[in-house]
């Protein structure tokens, strides 16, 4: 099988992608902002809508048929022009990113509805013909390097052929029973897929071999157009060959643009002989403890896509998720759902000025750490593994901890009631002698170093603040 990858370092086999070395730039960043953002949003009524509007007795479904008609007649070929995109202002966006600490960008090139955002090659449903008429990950694109951040993207078609078998169905019962949906209209079938007999249930993937390297073709386009700096893959590698093949040529290209590859894959195969080609995602999920190889958590502040129904996370909770995940050697990917219209709503916004100012203070100890000799102290814990992210009832027992070369970053993840702080893994005889000890966003504060801990003498508690505090801690 001839796949026509670019010439490198690399081959699309697993023995030749596991010479995989991550970059220095994602180790570094620790945080990057995630547009999950397409069509799907217009509605503002969740993810997966372009699926469960054909799925009887969903609230999409009846959400769909009360406001835009039965989707016999009214589909989500019906929705996608609705997307407009008319006040997507993707630079200043940007800079509300990078002021709230992000150190990477990711956009969204397509989602498992089918429709690319950007001009496809290889799809007429695409935000250039429909919709925005906008190359709108040409524009995040622009955007991203303005602000000299590295630029990933997002691909979730590898499901979109089972996912979309609901297209295909009728109603059971009601006015509408047997009435087949308006995805078996054969004008619509490049949409919408010519999938009958397939549902999610199946697989997550096809074994469809025509899509597979259909998925190939239109990926190879995304990475010929736009080189990202990360390729992000919303399951496991997809379809053998092909997916090998797809990250050799994602690897290749970047080593040929940068003279070596600063390029990184993201997917979800907890395999280690398959996630050490790139770097292991954890969709909305947590590891136990500090990881070997750097890793990724992605997730959103509420839906992936725009909800009027969601509550999202407090700043507090994705900071505290944050440091967490930066003392066990990963990364946080963070969504903010965006309106149909490419703005943000107000309490993003907020949220987002939140994260600003506490960086300011507290940022020093993520950006450019790596994982200090334990992750943390405290009894409160993070749930290990995928979709578990409650809030975790932290107490001001509980730290997190990073380093760069001398200085240990002791992140506090509650304000002490009785203004002293005791770090026990810093206790003479266990760790170096300390020099000495700034609380960040304050100054130096009086310690003392015993066998039982470190002993600090706190200020007043700060008011207004969101977010973990953090103690530089020098050692000799």
């Amino acid at each position: 099988m001839t796949l026509g990858i670019a010439e490198g370092p690399f081959h699309a086999s697993l023995e030749s992608l596991r010479g995989f070395e991550c970059p220095v730039w994602f180790r570094d960043a620790k945080f990057g902002i995630w547009s999950h953002w397409g069509p799907q949003a217009v509605p503002m009524y969740g993810d997966w809508y372009a699926r469960h509007l054909y799925r009887e007795g969903q609230d999409q479904y009846y959400h769909h048929w009360r406001v835009y008609g039965h989707p016999s007649k009214v589909g989500y070929k019906d929705i996608v022009p609705q997307w407009r995109a008319e006040k997507f202002d993707p630079e200043g966006l940007m800079r509300l990113f990078v002021d709230a600490g992000a150190r990477y960008f990711c956009g969204q090139a397509m989602h498992h509805d089918n429709f690319d955002n950007f001009d496809s090659a290889h799809n007429r449903w695409n935000s250039v013909n429909v919709g925005p008429k906008k190359d709108i990950v040409a524009l995040w694109r622009a955007a991203a390097q303005a602000q000299n951040l590295p630029f990933g993207l997002s691909e979730h078609l590898g499901a979109s052929f089972n996912w979309w078998g609901s297209n295909k169905d009728s109603d059971t019962s009601g006015p509408y029973a047997g009435v087949p949906y308006d995805g078996n209209d054969p004008a619509f079938a490049d949409l919408y897929h010519n999938n009958q007999g397939y549902t999610l249930e199946k697989a997550w993937y096809t074994d469809n071999e025509i899509f597979h390297r259909h998925w190939f073709d239109r990926i190879k386009d995304v990475i010929d157009t736009y080189q990202p700096d990360l390729l992000y893959s919303d399951g496991g590698v997809p379809f053998g060959d092909f997916g090998l093949g797809i990250v050799a040529h994602l690897y290749n290209t970047s080593a040929a643009l940068h003279g070596t590859n600063r390029a990184v894959y993201n997917q979800k195969d907890t395999n280690p002989d398959i996630y050490t080609i790139g770097v292991l995602d954890i969709e909305r999920g947590q590891r136990e403890e500090i990881a070997e190889h750097p890793w990724q958590t992605d997730t959103s502040v509420g839906d992936w896509f725009y909800n009027v129904r969601d509550r999202y996370k407090t700043p507090g909770q994705v900071l505290e998720t944050l440091v967490d995940i930066v003392s066990k050697n990963g990364n946080l990917l963070l969504n903010l759902p965006q309106l149909p219209d490419g703005s943000l709503d107000e309490e993003c916004t907020y949220l987002l000025h939140q994260l600003a100012g506490w960086m300011r203070l507290n940022g020093e100890g993520l950006f450019g750490s790596r994982p200090w000799e334990r992750s943390g102290e405290g009894a409160s814990a993070a749930v290990s593994g995928a979709f578990k992210e409650d809030a975790v009832d932290w107490h001001s027992t509980d730290f997190r901890f990073t380093r760069k070369e001398d200085t240990v970053y002791a992140y506090q993840m509650r304000w002490p009631e009785d203004g002293h702080t005791l770090i026990r893994a810093l206790a003479s005889g266990q760790a170096r002698r300390v020099a000495s000890v700034k609380l960040l966003g304050h100054g130096p504060v009086a310690f003392t170093q015993t066998s039982d801990g470190l002993s600090i003498t706190m200020p007043a508690a700060p008011t207004g603040s969101v977010g973990p505090h953090s103690f530089a801690v020098t050692q000799e």
